[in-house]
């Protein structure tokens, strides 16, 4: 009996012994994580930063080169069209004369007078000769009367008086050069006004708003000298709203008006927007990496402009170049590519089975699927390198 025993004990060892060698001979499943392939919508969008901006903004200018009084405005009044007076421009005053400058304007001055002074003289002598040139015709007039002249020193006559009105007219308009050639040597010779403010009455320019809104940015706001075409301020309405995205010329192409897109990381909930106008024309940009890209602007419209919006903030914008609502997708995480060829490893009786997978469109989150797997299969995420084509595997319990 006791014989028995030893051989069953010696048996058992054995058996142990052969156990513990297989167990860690064995190969062990590899821990894994699955995904089920879903079928349902899906979308590709492309996320880009830009900016907001007023679609109708304006800019006012100076006209004229002057003295800007003081504005009384701030950055957010609202301001009426063709009543708010942004800016009051008082015109440039004259510059101030060196001695030598000043006595040879007053010489040319003193000169106009006397030319004045001539004309007059020349003025008064064409009128003497215009009235004794009219006597004499009275005189010829009646002497013809009774046929003591002829008819040919008349018509003399008549000539005399309208070539003597035509000087009188000549010496008065020369009469009226001269005057105006002082007045233009006397204000040569103006000094400046002693202060640039003057009071509002001598205001000549009152620059007014041209639309309904606010200020949006004032450029010049103490009293200062402007020159022609200085800004003074910009007016817009901060609810009318649009958004200016640049894309990639490649991701433009795929863009379209009327492309429904989404305002998001603006400092609110996302917003729905929709595409008006890609630009017909790029532009070059440096990116942050020193890579010179081809950059087109595309025109975004909001479904609605939220409180605390303005002009110039920083957005992100969600545009969608593909849609569909029922696709058989894939995560991308269960994807990897072997040459040419998407694979993934499916699920099969807690086998790895290397499947060959055709895939279409691909965002950041799935892949759509037009061959190789079909809606319920199980497939592993993120698969390591240790796993193979029948690898055993068990899934990660969480």
């Amino acid at each position: 009996m006791a014989k028995w025993i030893k051989r069953g004990l010696l048996a058992l060892l054995i058996l142990a012994i052969i156990g513990g060698f297989y167990y860690a001979m064995r190969e062990k499943p590899v821990s894994i994580d699955v995904a089920t392939v879903e079928r349902g919508p899906m979308a590709v969008t492309i996320l880009q930063e830009g900016k907001t901006r007023v679609k109708d903004i304006y800019t006012i200018h100076t006209p004229i080169a002057g003295q800007m009084l003081r504005t009384e405005f701030e950055e957010g009044d609202a301001v009426e069209a063709g009543r708010s007076v942004v800016a009051r421009i008082l015109p440039s005053a004259s510059a101030l004369l060196d001695p030598r400058t000043k006595v040879e304007l007053g010489a040319a001055r003193d000169a106009t007078e006397v030319a004045v002074a001539i004309a007059k003289a020349d003025n008064i002598r064409a009128a003497a000769n215009l009235e004794q040139a009219e006597d004499q015709l009275r005189r010829y007039r009646n002497l013809s009367q009774r046929n003591t002249i002829s008819e040919m020193e008349l018509q003399q006559a008549m000539t005399a008086v309208n070539v003597a009105r035509a000087q009188l007219d000549a010496a008065a308009a020369t009469v009226t050069l001269r005057e105006a050639e002082l007045k233009a040597a006397a204000a040569r010779l103006s000094e400046p006004r002693a202060t640039a403010y003057a009071p509002e009455k001598d205001c000549c320019i009152d620059l007014v708003t041209p639309a309904d809104g606010m200020i949006l940015k004032i450029y010049a706001r103490s009293a200062q000298p402007v020159a022609i075409g200085a800004k003074i301020a910009d007016i817009g309405d901060p609810h009318d709203l649009e958004a200016v995205v640049d894309l990639l010329s490649s991701d433009a192409v795929r863009i379209g008006p009327g492309s429904s897109a989404e305002i998001v990381d603006w400092g609110g909930s996302p917003i729905a927007a929709t595409v008006r106008r890609i630009d017909p024309a790029a532009y070059e940009k440096t990116s942050a990496l020193g890579i010179s890209e081809q950059r087109v602007d595309a025109i975004l419209d909001f479904e609605h402009v939220p409180a605390g919006l303005g002009d110039a903030f920083r957005i992100y914008a969600r545009l969608t170049v593909w849609q569909a609502d029922d696709v058989v997708q894939v995560p991308i995480a269960a994807l990897f590519r072997s040459g040419n060829q998407w694979q993934v490893f499916r699920v099969l009786d807690d086998r790895a089975e290397l499947t060959s997978v055709t895939i279409g469109q691909m965002n950041d989150e799935s892949a759509e699927i037009t061959g190789g797997l079909s809606p319920g299969d199980r497939v592993i995420q993120h698969p390591s390198d240790t796993i193979s084509n029948g690898s055993p595997i068990a899934v990660r319990k969480l």
